[in-house]
């Protein structure tokens, strides 16, 4: 992982995370506008529209600037294509920070999810000093939780019916990582 603080960019392998820029909204609607994404996120709307997309890339820069949220797209390094998205969050108080993520359904199966995760866990707890990284996810995406523990993240509980999505309440389980537990070899 490399963070160019200038560019405000995370580099890995394959990926580079940047800043969303409004250019990016057609697509960022495009690949949300998916029953898949909306089953497996808590707050995203179905239908996505592409208004939804403008209005969650506009503060995000602001955000970034103030060390409040980190919302990066998650594209191609040598394309550009963008993937998805992977954020992270800045509780300072704590000195801990939740990621959360979403990759394209046309995108799932290459292990981007999991190479951005480790990216932003890295940019955690080397850049900004974390102590702990935590994340949830609902229990019937499983798929999430293995990305979760491909990153090291152990979990720490399941939250029984804690929230509630298309009139259903659902588990919310949740993980975690503090600063100098090893991640497992990719």
């Amino acid at each position: 992982m490399r963070y160019d603080s200038q560019q405000h960019t995370i580099t890995s392998e394959r990926l580079l995370l940047r800043l969303f820029e409004k250019a990016d909204a057609e697509t960022v609607a495009s690949l949300c506008n998916n029953i898949n994404i909306y089953k497996n996120t808590l707050h995203l709307p179905h239908p996505y529209f592409l208004n939804d997309a403008v209005v969650w890339i506009e503060p995000q820069r602001e955000n970034y600037k103030a060390d409040k949220f980190y919302e990066f797209a998650v594209t191609d390094k040598e394309s550009g294509q963008i993937y998805g998205t992977i954020a992270l969050s800045n509780n300072s108080a704590y000195q801990n920070g939740e990621i959360a993520y979403w990759i394209g359904e046309p995108y799932w199966g290459n292990g981007y999810a999991t190479e951005a995760a480790e990216a932003m866990i890295q940019f955690a707890f080397e850049e900004k000093k974390y102590h702990k990284v935590f994340a949830r996810y609902f229990k019937t995406n499983s798929a999430s939780g293995k990305v979760l523990q491909k990153i090291g993240m152990k979990k720490e509980g399941t939250l029984k019916e804690h929230v509630r999505k298309d009139n259903r309440f659902k588990d919310l389980v949740y993980c975690g990582i503090v600063r100098g537990e090893s991640t497992p070899e990719a």
